[in-house]
């Protein structure tokens, strides 16, 4: 018996089986586990991929002035799992307060429980999986250039040989794929270039360009300043020679009631004394004036507003115009136009011995610049539905210290954590 006993124990014959069936457990057991980690993973994402959505929702609402929760609710619906309910308690919705990079951020935590497939057997509970975002209203930059345009149609169009060079960014509210474009010769400089919809990209954008498509919409930044009421009378028509010499007061005879204009044609020199002048028809510029203001709004405006006019400068014009600065009616708007005129458009020109400072405020009408080089803008802003640079024009915008120009900032949603 002892011999036998000995012989067995040196018999190694049939060792794989054993060893592999004291292994099985280990080895089941890192499979069940490998593949736990692979769902977990994968739900996790999934989770996260719903809670970034439902942050960048939120953002946009709060932007647009909507409810907040509605919108996250709205969002969440959209991406759903089917069959996947969240877990009690879920989703955690907080707007959270404006940060110094950042505005009117939205945190949105989410989580669900699951059992998983092999855990599951050793587990009374599923395990809680939860994801969290927080999206913020990122500063893109200052922009000169706004299109209100919301529509399809392209909003910013630069065109011919015309070179822009504005110093600031451009942003249109077009959802069009192509909401800005530039072709032909023209040149561009511009940055950032931002628009609601897409934006091509193109030689014509200068180097050094950022182009921010699918962006925030950007608020009409005057959209709080309304039109001065039109004078019960003295509301006449003037037209003068193109070798007069004129100079026009603010105010009509009795000191208080704003110069009124039915139509306003100038040909001549022409000197406006600081302040705000109506002007109920069109004004028109022609190639022979020379125009002169410092501290003036022209409004264009008319009762019913569907009537209000339009501005034609031609380009062989001379202006020397400037908006009123901080403190004053009007503060850095030098044209506006009522937002109930019809779409129509505005020429805005000039000649090489021209200097303009101050907002175009064209809300729902186009605005096409086909200057001469050599017309210098300071602190110019182009707010209007369509903006279109053509022809040979050659645009170069600064502007200095204390202009009483507001800043117009944009912001892009991104997420921030």
């Amino acid at each position: 018996m002892k011999s036998f006993l000995k012989k067995l124990f040196r018999n190694e014959r049939g060792n794989a089986l054993i060893i592999a069936a004291l292994g099985m457990p280990l080895l089941i057991g890192f499979a069940g586990l490998a593949n736990d980690t692979i769902q977990w993973s994968l739900w996790k994402r999934q989770l996260q991929r719903q809670a970034d959505s439902a942050a960048l929702a939120g953002v946009y609402a709060r932007f647009a002035s909507q409810n907040l929760n509605t919108a996250v609710t709205n969002d969440l619906a959209k991406n759903s799992r089917t069959g996947i309910a969240f877990a009690t308690g879920y989703p955690i919705v907080t707007p959270l307060a404006d940060a110094a990079n950042w505005d009117r951020p939205v945190q949105v935590t989410l989580a669900v429980r699951q059992a998983l497939p092999f855990s599951k057997f050793f587990m009374s509970t599923a395990p809680l999986i939860e994801a969290t975002a927080i999206a913020g209203g990122i500063e893109t930059g200052e922009y000169c250039v706004v299109s209100l345009e919301n529509t399809s149609s392209t909003g910013i169009t630069a065109g011919g040989n015309t070179n822009v060079d504005f110093g600031c960014g451009m942003i249109t509210n077009s959802v069009s794929m192509d909401a800005a474009i530039a072709f032909g010769s023209s040149q561009v400089k511009a940055t950032p270039i931002a628009a609601v919809g897409g934006l091509d990209s193109t030689d014509n954008w200068a180097s050094g360009t950022t182009l921010m498509p699918f962006t925030l919409p950007q608020p009409d930044p005057f959209a709080d300043i309304d039109p001065p009421p039109i004078p019960n009378s003295g509301c006449n028509n003037f037209s003068d020679s193109p070798n007069s010499v004129t100079t026009i007061n603010a105010k009509q005879s009795d000191g208080t009631t704003p110069t009124c204009f039915n139509n306003l044609t100038l040909k001549g020199d022409v000197t406006f004394s600081p302040g705000v002048y109506v002007i109920k028809g069109d004004m028109n510029v022609n190639s022979s004036a020379h125009i002169k203001c410092t501290g003036c709004t022209f409004v264009l405006t008319d009762d019913p507003a569907s009537g209000t006019g339009t501005v034609d400068i031609n380009g062989g014009a001379e202006l020397d115009l400037s908006a009123p600065t901080e403190g004053q009616p009007y503060q850095g708007i030098l044209f506006y136009q009522n937002r109930g005129a019809p779409q129509t458009t505005s020429k805005i020109n000039g000649n090489s011995q021209s200097t303009l400072q101050g907002a175009f405020y064209f809300p729902n009408s186009q605005v096409e610049y086909t200057g001469t080089a050599g017309l210098v803008f300071n602190c110019v802003q182009l707010v209007v539905r369509r903006v279109t640079f053509m022809g040979n024009s050659k645009l170069l915008n600064n502007c200095p210290a204390n202009s009483g120009t507001p800043d117009i900032t944009g912001h892009h949603v991104r997420l921030v954590g």
